[in-house]
């Protein structure tokens, strides 16, 4: 097992760079959609959709995504009014956080919420990308935006497991730990400073580059819990089987979802 997520993980690493670096401004909006949309058919499980449901997940968001492929640069005009919306979407979807119970099944009022909750958080991850990838210098930025997710991820796993004793989620996520939240912080400011003022030059000053890493990371781990307490209440493992030994888009990107747009915001905020 640990063999074919290594495999898949060589595999899945050079694919994201070569999107982010060789594939042109409107071939990265339109690779980011597709994959995007194969989350979408992932979440139809996950929310415990009905047939007829899936089907009009899937058609409003194609129908949504297609229409601002088309429109772009005119649906990206107003950015940060946009970005701001997705994040204050992204605050009142973590409230779902603390209102998840174990063995509560699934009602109607989580199935109208997962539909809700795909839709805005499939569509605001991808205009915030899109956003990143058309700025000044944007493939470093969308590169910094993946970084800040790696490192953050590292530095929770080994600060974790070596002085983890506070849990986060216990009921959600029972290996993470506050001490791996700190950890992973403090990794990715280290990355985001590496990146962005030695490798890249960008310049970018030490306040923004904190703010930066530390929304980044709180909002990439509350993404992560956000699709765990779906995987948790419909009682699957994965989201889907794309990655052997990895699962699905929503699984290797869960954190990438909310992520995004918060990264975009602070950027827009404190650097542009």
């Amino acid at each position: 097992m640990l063999k074919i997520r290594i495999i898949t993980a060589l595999i899945i690493l050079p694919a994201t760079l070569a999107v982010v670096f060789l594939a042109p401004a409107w071939l990265f909006r339109v690779l980011v959609a597709v994959l995007l949309l194969t989350g979408c058919w992932e979440f139809r499980r996950i929310a415990d959709l009905t047939a007829p449901s899936g089907r009009a997940l899937m058609a409003v968001q194609t129908l949504l995504l297609g229409w601002m492929l088309w429109s772009w640069p005119v649906a990206g005009r107003d950015a940060v009014l946009v970005l701001a919306a997705g994040c204050f979407t992204w605050l009142a979807m973590f409230s779902r956080l603390a209102m998840f119970r174990v063995g509560e099944p699934p009602d109607e009022n989580y199935r109208r919420l997962g539909l809700l909750s795909a839709v805005a958080a499939l569509t605001f991850c991808w205009f915030a990308l899109s956003w990143l990838r058309d700025l000044r210098h944007g493939e470093i930025i969308v590169f910094l935006l993946f970084l800040l997710i790696w490192a953050s991820d590292v530095g929770a796993y080994f600060s974790g497991r070596l002085l983890g004793r506070h849990k986060l989620a216990p009921s959600i996520s029972p290996k993470k730990t506050w001490e791996g939240v700190y950890g992973g912080i403090a990794l990715a400011i280290a990355a985001a400073f590496l990146l962005a003022n030695v490798i890249a030059g960008l310049d970018l000053s030490p306040l923004a580059l904190v703010v930066i890493s530390v929304v980044t990371t709180l909002s990439s781990v509350g993404g992560d819990l956000f699709i765990s307490i779906h995987k948790r209440t419909v009682g699957v493992a994965d989201t889907g089987t794309l990655f052997p030994g990895h699962g699905g888009i929503l699984d290797r990107y869960d954190s990438l979802l909310a992520g995004a747009p918060f990264f975009a915001m602070a950027y827009a905020l404190f650097v542009q």
